[in-house]
């Protein structure tokens, strides 16, 4: 490799170093913060700052996400460079811390709930068969989309393509279940969020949750696009890895949440 075209190579990758986590980092931050200010009491801060925060926010959080989403999984699709799975690996994992202290928030909130008197007066029959189905719904679409990562770092293209259509059409799955969930406390419990603090924090966690899941289907869709397409191999596998990366971080936390919010609370 002579000079020049190492000048090249370095360049490119500097040219790639994404500012999109943070910014959708950053986003979701002033969302949460003005929603955290919201349940505080709009009578200890100024009123329009919830607003400010949460709108500018919001908006923050979607611009970072539509950026990073066209330059992690849409670019190479238009002739782009996808050999950077450290700089994607990288952005995922701060995006990730972020969803982190979000998730926690949620459960600290669960866990003041719990002080409280207990049980709730109204609660639903959470551990049931739909619940248990959801679970290993999941929980299998990890174990598809991680051996169909290793048959492409095998070559076995054919293998990946299948699998990772699974995992995708699990996803929807358990994305329609959980509608379903909500449907049966709705309309046959009368369980909705004005039914007390168990139920908002319930409808909180579980739909923070949802919506992480709707993004992994998206992005996995996408990534499915591009693979029918042939443009992945073991060598140029960077938003495979990356949407890996969310996807297992969600079945984790889904995992832990059924511990927590559906076992722990049948079990008082």
């Amino acid at each position: 490799m002579d000079g020049s075209t190492e000048v090249a190579d370095h360049a490119a990758e500097g040219d790639h170093t994404s500012r999109w986590p943070l910014v959708a980092a950053l986003g979701a931050a002033g969302l949460y913060a003005g929603v955290g200010l919201v349940l505080v009491g709009l009578d200890l801060v100024p009123t329009l700052l919830p607003l400010v925060l949460g709108v500018g926010g919001g908006l923050g959080l979607l611009v970072g996400l539509a950026g990073w989403s066209d330059e992690a999984f849409l670019a190479g699709s238009r002739g782009g460079s996808t050999g950077r799975s450290n700089l994607y690996t990288g952005g995922m994992v701060l995006f990730l811390l972020s969803d982190v202290a979000t998730f926690s928030a949620g459960f600290v909130y669960y866990a003041f709930v719990r002080v409280g008197a207990w049980p709730p007066e109204h609660l639903p029959p959470l551990l049931g068969s739909l619940v248990a189905a959801n679970t290993l719904l999941l929980l299998a679409s990890s174990v598809t989309l991680h051996y169909g990562h290793a048959a492409l770092e095998s070559g076995n293209r054919r293998r990946f393509v299948g699998l990772l259509a699974v995992t995708v059409a699990l996803g929807v799955v358990f994305v329609a279940g959980q509608a379903l969930e909500y449907y049966e406390f709705v309309a046959g419990e009368g369980f909705t969020l004005s039914s007390g603090a168990f139920a908002s924090a319930f409808y909180g966690l579980t739909g923070l949750h949802g919506l992480h899941v709707c993004l992994g289907v998206v992005l996995l869709a996408i990534v499915l696009a591009r693979a029918l397409r042939g443009e992945y191999s073991a060598e140029r596998d960077a938003s495979v890895r990356t949407a890996s990366l969310y996807w297992h971080f969600v079945d984790a936390v889904w995992v832990f949440l059924v511990a927590v919010l559906y076992v722990g609370a049948t079990a008082g």
